[in-house]
């Protein structure tokens, strides 16, 4: 049996408009994103992208999208990308935009540089504070960036070897 390799595209959200984000779903981003791969490779480009393509993750709070793609198709995905305009859901368009942050070959990959990424953001406003309230509630969130691992609850795990 063959495995298939994907690649996953970490985008952020970019929009002047605030209620964009707020109103941010699965089904828009993939829509907007298929509909740009079309616009741009036509049905070719659409039928090798839609082959596995699909959102893993969304952050409508901080705008950030997971997509995932064959590894053979990832290069016209991540091509088609710049040329979504807008999302539309309920009904309304909002004007935005998809950055592309990272492309990498595993979901946990991606975790890692968006740790980093948002570490780096931290920082940066961090720099910009005004007052030591602000500056406080920054670096406790510095603090808490850290990926780990979901520990079990039930105490009752079995060993490996073979004992029981």
């Amino acid at each position: 049996m063959v495995r298939f390799k994907n690649r996953y595209v970490l985008c952020e959200v970019l929009s002047d408009d605030p209620r964009c984000r707020q109103c941010i779903e699965e089904r828009a981003v993939s829509v907007a994103v298929r509909d740009a791969i079309g616009r741009v490779h036509g049905d070719y480009g659409l039928a090798c992208c839609s082959i596995s393509f699909t959102v893993k993750y969304l952050n409508a709070y901080t705008g950030t999208v997971l997509l995932r793609c064959r590894k053979d198709s990832y290069r016209l995905l991540c091509s088609a990308l710049p040329f979504v305009r807008h999302l539309e859901s309920r009904n309304l368009r909002y004007p935005c935009a998809l950055n592309t942050l990272h492309v990498g070959g595993t979901i946990r990959t991606c975790q890692k540089f968006l740790i980093q990424y948002n570490r780096r953001q931290l920082l940066m406003l961090l720099q910009n504070c005004t007052n030591e309230e602000e500056r406080q509630c920054i670096q406790k969130s510095l603090l808490s960036c850290s990926l780990t691992e979901k520990q079990s609850q039930s105490g009752d795990e079995e060993d490996d070897d073979g004992t029981e």
